[in-house]
């Protein structure tokens, strides 16, 4: 059990788990994800770490299917410039390993941003903290239990 299943079950969230045999030469864990399970890419989103040039990081969640925005997601934060966290600074911070990251049960709890295409969903599917391990979840639970802001991040 991961601490994002461990958050989940404390908050008396519903969400349902879903595995897939990881391919360890995969490099897009999300697209991956999707193939996997059969979902379609614009429900699957990806959590990623950004740092602010005021020194803040940041969670943001985009689509697989789809790139963050940075000046977007600075602009949302209040900051000038935002530029994506190194990887073993992410996993330092979050306690994931890439790939795996969850924006559920985080070591620390950081601002979150999630692009606003989430909430037309009925379901989204973010990382279960390892990879191979997909939540699926309503958006209006994962924004109630991350304080998430639903924001325009996505560039296609």
């Amino acid at each position: 059990m991961t601490p994002a299943v461990r958050a989940l079950e404390a908050a008396g969230i519903d969400f349902h788990l879903t595995e897939y045999a990881h391919d360890p030469r995969a490099e897009a864990f999300g697209e991956e994800a999707a193939k996997a399970l059969g979902l379609a890419s614009q429900t699957v989103f990806k959590t990623l770490l950004a740092k602010l040039d005021d020194g803040r990081l940041v969670v943001a969640l985009v689509p697989v299917s789809a790139r963050l925005d940075l000046k977007a997601l600075a602009r949302a934060a209040g900051a000038r410039k935002a530029t994506l966290a190194e990887p073993a600074f992410a996993e330092r911070t979050t306690g994931y390993v890439v790939g795996g990251i969850s924006p559920l049960g985080q070591k620390k709890r950081l601002q979150t941003f999630l692009d606003d295409s989430a909430m037309a969903l009925s379901t989204l599917h973010v990382s279960g903290g390892r990879r191979g391990l997909e939540i699926g979840l309503a958006p209006d639970d994962l924004v109630a239990l991350t304080g998430a802001r639903p924001v325009t991040l996505a560039r296609t």
